[in-house]
């Protein structure tokens, strides 16, 4: 399936939906819209510089890029890492981001070690959010990331941004440190400032468990008050939502 055949609703004037069918369809959605977003972006500026996230539909994401012939159709030497949110954990650990993504293929691709930057949630959060704004500005120059990838949580929390913490009133900042009393530890994330000022916003959002609060989210009329993942998309750089039939069940 090529993703300029399926086609894109525009829900709110800060949201498009993209619903290609079946898990299996919108997965294929996705990579084509990555690989899309990879090769205009290396077309033309030399390099492309995405934020990774975790959960199960990105690792098979990665798993299929780093796979023939998709592997084929990027030049992984002009690709630049980074990541949207970290827990407190060190890098081999199995709840590491980073591990998951590199151990999902991008470690055998032939991208520069120099061009990987991970989150380090080893190390004290506070001073590693502050050094990782500072990769991103020195990597990034004063462009945006070319892509953003998102995921949405049972309780409408996206990348470590979660209800009612401190995190969501971050203003002039890249990346922080956010205290999740919920889940009673700190993680790393990028703040909306940096997610909502990237060229692409892509949120992956799959599976019958997550059709109410897709409904929730998107059909709900006390916007930005109530769900993190609310404040992704601006009018002037709308996120877009690739979700499966089945997490799209309640939507009208």
């Amino acid at each position: 399936m090529n993703i300029d055949n399926v086609k894109v609703t525009s829900w709110d004037k800060r949201r498009n939906l993209l619903i290609p069918g079946d898990q299996n369809a919108a997965l294929d959605v996705c990579l084509r819209h990555f690989i899309s977003i990879a090769k205009s972006a290396i077309e033309e500026k030399g390099a492309f510089t995405v934020a990774l996230a975790g959960g199960s539909t990105p690792k098979a994401l990665y798993e299929r890029l780093a796979s023939l012939p998709y592997s084929e159709e990027i030049d992984w030497s002009k690709v630049w890492l980074f990541w949207g949110d970290e827990r407190s954990v060190s890098p081999d650990d199995p709840e590491s981001n980073y591990r998951m993504a590199m151990e999902s293929g991008f470690g055998n691709l032939p991208i520069p070690k120099d061009q990987i930057f991970r989150m380090e949630g080893e190390k004290d959060l506070e001073e590693s959010a502050r050094r990782y704004e500072e990769q991103i500005k020195q990597a990034l120059k004063s462009n945006p990331f070319d892509l953003v990838i998102l995921g949405m949580g049972d309780d409408g929390h996206t990348a470590s941004l979660f209800p009612q913490t401190e995190g969501l009133k971050a203003e002039g900042r890249l990346a922080i440190a956010n205290y999740v009393p919920q889940k009673n530890t700190w993680r790393l994330t990028l703040t909306f400032a940096a997610i909502n000022s990237a060229k692409n916003i892509a949120i992956y959002v799959m599976g019958a468990g997550k059709k109410h609060m897709v409904a929730e989210v998107l059909k709900s009329e006390d916007q930005f008050e109530r769900y993190p993942i609310q404040r992704v998309g601006t009018k002037e750089n709308p996120a877009l939502w690739i979700i499966d039939e089945a997490a799209s069940a309640e939507l009208e």
